[in-house]
């Protein structure tokens, strides 16, 4: 009586947990479609931002800028890590804490020294615990991060760069491709880079330039660095719900598992409880004879 018991015990027990599985499983669907929604419309723009800025710094090669500026010697890194605030999303979080710990023994490898941002709770405490003071640590990022709250830590980046604080800027973070396939990657943000989609033939474009080139630059510039940092933090976002919610089916399909394992089990031995309380009213009617 007492197996039966328990194993009534667990099987409630997996089903609560089964429950609340199923639940997140739902949340995190629902929440990834949102936010696939915004990073999709993210990318489109950022490459076309990415597009014309190089157009106009191929056409305006007379123009110089600040934030294509690259030093021949590096002595001074940013690196900003993006993780998440919560977990239950499988291994998204140790790869981004990993990657980002190599890059920061790389950094240091060469000489240089790496100035760390830490974006996400989970990547705040493992980086505290390998003694790694994080400069600036953000918590507010959640699955919709907002340029505002971007442009802000973008606006600084740029002054450091452009009075020579660091001498590049790197971001680790779960690059998004499509529903199928994320990848924890880093990338060089400053100094930019951009680099078009387009053919060469494509991309030969005369422009008269009104105002001056310079002053277009000026502009279009700081705007490509803070809309490629705010893609990362999209892309962060939707990568962090695919994995929330891959893990959280992955649990929901154990939990279905282990209670059909639980009710074959919790049935053979009710059946030979049954039995046993069979043979024993028998055997007392056939001592009664």
């Amino acid at each position: 009586m007492a197996k039966t018991r328990e194993l009534v015990q667990r099987r409630k027990a997996v089903t609560n947990i089964r429950k609340i599985t199923r639940t997140m499983e739902l949340i995190a669907t629902s929440r990834f479609k949102k936010a696939m929604d915004r990073a999709s419309e993210a990318a489109a723009f950022t490459r076309k931002v990415a597009e014309l800025t190089a157009d106009l710094s191929a056409s305006a090669t007379d123009v110089k800028h600040p934030l294509l500026e690259i030093r021949e010697t590096v002595k001074n890194v940013r690196l900003l890590i993006i993780s998440a605030n919560r977990g239950l999303c499988g291994g998204y979080n140790a790869s981004i804490n990993r990657e980002g710990n190599a890059r920061l023994r790389e950094i240091r490898a060469v000489g240089a020294t790496p100035h760390v941002d830490i974006s996400g709770k989970r990547g705040i405490n493992y980086f505290r615990q390998l003694s790694v003071r994080a400069e600036n640590a953000y918590t507010q990022f959640e699955d919709k991060p907002k340029f505002e709250e971007v442009d802000v830590i973008a606006e600084r980046y740029i002054h450091a760069y452009t009075s020579g604080a660091v001498d590049r800027v790197e971001v680790v973070y779960t690059k998004f491709f499509n529903a199928a396939r994320q990848a924890v990657t880093t990338e060089t943000l400053l100094p930019l880079a951009p680099v078009s989609d387009k053919p060469k033939a494509a991309t030969s474009v005369e422009y008269e330039f009104l105002p001056a080139a310079a002053e277009i630059l000026e502009q279009l510039l700081p705007q490509s660095f803070k809309v490629r940092l705010f893609k990362c933090f999209l892309d962060a976002a939707v990568s962090e719900q695919i994995a929330r919610r891959v893990a959280m089916k992955a649990a929901t399909d154990s939990a279905n598992d282990m209670i059909k394992d639980l009710s074959r089990r919790y049935n053979r031995a009710r059946q030979a409880q049954i039995t046993k309380e069979l043979a024993e009213i028998v055997g007392g009617a056939e001592a009664l004879k």
